[in-house]
């Protein structure tokens, strides 16, 4: 796969016209444009403690608006946000105050939520969800993947007597406004790379569905099997599951929002450089729209190697986009930190 061309504006921010044409989706309708804020704008909080040569920050960070108006993440294999814990945890939790401009990160303590299993050993989060007051969350590296909940903001949590046992590894859940305000229906929406683990690609993501209602059950899931015209078809057994995306050996971990000043869904995935799987430092990733849940998916944009690492999971937070959707900012684990990047979305 070639390279393709960039060019600089006057402010310095890289806009990115051609390289979408390099991807496995054609170019979005909607989105003609990408223009990333100079990479000397990032902000970088949750660095963790300076080991010989870098910061031992965390990673992960899915991230949800709840209904008291602020953002709560999960992030993994560090020590939080300033000041640090004195112990680094697997999993861990904090509550993001303000706006993107003047943010503050807050740690939160979980007895019953976090764990001191590093890397494939503890259970991470993959998935962040409110609604209806309830955080929710899906994590991986648990056996395959489970599902959790807490009613006080991430103090306590409760974890689903089940467990995934298909190839359902690193679920992500689709955010919409605050507390799941404007949603398109009754429904969660929960994808995954079509792999009982989190750490190999797999050929394609799969999408489940669930009545918030009833997303704690099992048996209440239903699956994509393919679309139908502008709408989709769905299965209750999860072995007639279709792919709502595919890429042989492309698809990896994943974060996805509704923007609701395009109308449009964002999905970001994970790109892996051949031969060098630690994204955190150096890699790629795209991002793709629809006007549905389930597609159809086009690019917005798309790169082997970033001017930064990307990390190993990216969010666009609903909180932080602008009333037209043009203006967002990318929540990224680049060097294993907190980091924030806006970005601009040219639309004709």
């Amino acid at each position: 796969m070639g390279r393709s061309e960039s060019r600089t504006d006057k402010s310095g921010g890289i806009v990115v016209t051609n390289q979408r044409e390099l991807a496995p989706r054609p170019p979005s309708d909607v989105v003609k444009s990408v223009t990333w804020a100079p990479k000397e704008e990032i902000r970088w909080e949750a660095r963790g403690k300076r080991g010989k040569t870098r910061y031992d920050g965390s990673d992960n960070w899915p991230i949800t608006w709840a209904d008291d108006g602020h953002q709560y993440v999960a992030y993994g294999d560090g020590y939080g946000f300033d000041p640090i814990l004195d112990v680094k945890l697997g999993l861990g939790f904090a509550r993001i105050e303000g706006d993107v401009d003047d943010f503050l990160g807050v740690n939160i303590r979980s007895p019953s939520g976090e764990n001191t299993g590093h890397g494939p050993n503890g259970k991470k989060a993959s998935g962040l969800l409110m609604v209806n007051g309830v955080l929710y969350m899906y994590v991986r590296n648990a056996g395959n993947s489970q599902l959790a909940w807490s009613t006080d903001y991430a103090r306590t949590w409760t974890w689903a007597d089940w467990k995934w046992t298909g190839r359902f590894g690193c679920p992500t859940l689709l955010n919409f406004g605050p507390n799941y305000a404007d949603a398109r229906d009754e429904y969660v929406y929960v994808y995954s790379p079509d792999h009982d683990s989190a750490y190999e690609n797999a050929d394609r993501f799969i999408l489940a569905r669930v009545r918030i209602v009833e997303i704690r059950e099992r048996e209440a899931y239903s699956f994509f099997t393919h679309l139908d015209g502008d709408g989709a078809l769905w299965a209750e057994k999860y072995e007639e599951r279709g792919a709502v995306f595919d890429r042989p050996n492309g698809c990896s971990r994943s974060g996805i929002s509704y923007n609701a000043g395009l109308n449009r869904y964002l999905w970001w995935q994970q790109h892996r450089v051949p031969g060098d799987d630690n994204t955190r430092f150096r890699g790629g990733f795209a991002i793709y729209d629809a006007p549905e849940p389930w597609g159809p998916w086009t690019t917005v944009y798309y790169t082997d190697l970033w001017d930064v690492g990307p990390g190993d999971q990216a969010f666009f937070p609903t909180k932080w986009m602008s009333d037209d959707g043009r203006t967002c900012h990318l929540v990224f684990s680049g060097d294993d930190t907190f980091a924030v990047r806006g970005v601009v979305f040219g639309v004709e």
